[in-house]
């Protein structure tokens, strides 16, 4: 589920410098960060941070009802009728609550192994085993035309939906209207916003029954709209592609997906696997890959019991360490990555491809979760970024974000120190720059 939702220009200075980029289907779900307990050390001075204003005060340069006026026009040239739009735009209103969502800035976040924990509920666990049974017909129709495994599927439809439970309440239309109008992506929110008229003009779903998330996520497996128009199809030949009340066709739409972005049927997402000591961490980054055979030839040893499947073509592999070099190490395959194309986030890959596992009685981890640890908060990983930076390791913009060049950063850092350099934003790290 690929997505995300950015400020017009009054307030996009102030919140440029703070702003997460939430993915919903494509929802980010944040990697907790490693952390060592806080120490006490002398005060030092640390760089000013952006300050966040929670005012919800919008200045526009026009009024809600005069933009839509002027996106009509615009989707009219697209090709929408205006009957379909009149009808999905009637009683539309500006709505704060997705304003404020959009704008939300959670200072922390939980660790990696909280949120695999409440991912993988016993009673999550068992509702999908319920379903795989109940639904064995036709999860072996869709293996067959889309070579996704029956395993995995359920596992995405158990986290996006909790099994099409919570599909989110929002007027879909209404939700992308007011992002596109006030948003932080207004662009983004605007072609979404045209893929769901599409949507309504196709005659799958009616603009009242166009429920979702506050981001514009629909379904049981929380399509946006341009994914949906792309990958969404009507399995069951009911005449509609019905992702919210039709089970068959959401699954179906998920493995089109999935398919589309390189699932191997019958491969593992991943493993665990234990490093060797003096292990050079530095390899645990995502755009490292080698084959499995590589990795083994530097010590890496399987669980026991493991095996690989065999083909002709070796599996190429990334190392993955969710919570730095003192937690659980993981050989992540084609698999993974076709996971994180729904949901760019490590832990919801781990959630998946673990919970899939879970409904055969496997996907239990080995290793222990440094639980000693705090996550950085949201200020501290602006500060981090700051930190590095001034003292000559280009972290980039200090957003908070902890991406690639934050990574790096991160181990030239560590390297520095003679510390394991995995990139890993921790309180130890920090404390330091603080003191140098």
């Amino acid at each position: 589920m690929p997505f995300c939702l950015t400020l017009r220009r009054p307030l996009r200075r102030l919140f440029a410098a703070t702003s997460f980029i939430l993915l919903v289907a494509c929802a980010e779900k944040p990697t907790a960060a490693d952390a060592e307990p806080l120490q006490t050390l002398p005060a030092a001075p640390i760089p000013a941070l952006p300050q966040v204003n929670d005012d919800l005060t919008i200045q526009p340069t026009q009024s809600f009802s005069e933009w839509i006026s002027a996106f009509r026009i615009e989707a009219l040239r697209a090709g929408i009728t205006p009957a379909v739009f009149d009808a999905a735009f009637a009683g539309i209103t500006l709505d704060m609550s997705v304003i404020k969502a959009d704008r939300s800035q959670p200072e922390f976040t939980r660790p990696v192994w909280e949120y695999l924990d409440g991912a993988l509920s016993a009673v999550r666990v068992r509702k999908g085993q319920a379903l795989l049974a109940q639904n064995s017909a036709l999860l072996s129709s869709i293996e067959q035309r889309y070579g996704v495994d029956r395993e995995a599927l359920v596992a995405v439809w158990g986290m996006e939906s909790n099994f099409g439970q919570f599909q989110g309440d929002k007027s879909v239309i209404r939700s992308l209207a007011t992002l596109a109008y006030e948003g932080r992506r207004p662009a983004f929110a605007k072609d979404q916003l045209l893929a769901a008229l599409q949507i309504i003009q196709h005659g799958d779903i009616q603009p009242e029954q166009m429920l979702g998330s506050w981001a514009g996520a629909m379904g049981q497996t929380q399509f946006i709209p341009t994914t949906y128009n792309t990958y969404a199809v009507d399995f069951d030949g009911s005449g509609r592609r019905d992702i919210w009340s039709n089970s068959a066709d959401a699954l179906a739409s998920t493995a089109n997906y999935l398919q589309s972005s390189g699932w191997q049927r019958g491969q593992p997402w991943g493993l665990e696997v234990v490093l060797p000591q003096a292990f050079d961490y530095a390899q645990a980054d995502g755009t490292i890959r080698k084959s499995v055979s590589e990795w083994l030839q530097m010590g890496i040893r399987l669980p026991a019991g493991a095996a690989l499947p065999t083909g002709s073509a070796p599996l190429s592999a990334a190392l993955l360490l969710p919570a730095g070099y003192r937690g659980p190490a993981f050989l992540v395959l084609d698999n993974f990555r076709a996971i994180l194309k729904y949901n760019n986030s490590s832990s919801y890959g781990l959630a998946v491809g673990l919970l899939s596992q879970r409904f055969n009685g496997a996907g239990l981890i080995r290793g222990e979760w440094p639980k000693d640890d705090l996550p950085l908060s949201r200020s501290e990983r602006i500060e981090l970024q700051a930190q590095l930076s001034a003292k000559g390791y280009d972290a980039g913009n200090p957003d908070g974000i902890i991406g690639a060049n934050t990574r790096k950063a991160i181990r030239g850092a560590q390297q520095a120190l003679g510390w394991p350099a995995d990139g890993y934003p921790n309180h130890k790290l920090l404390e330091s720059l603080r003191s140098r």
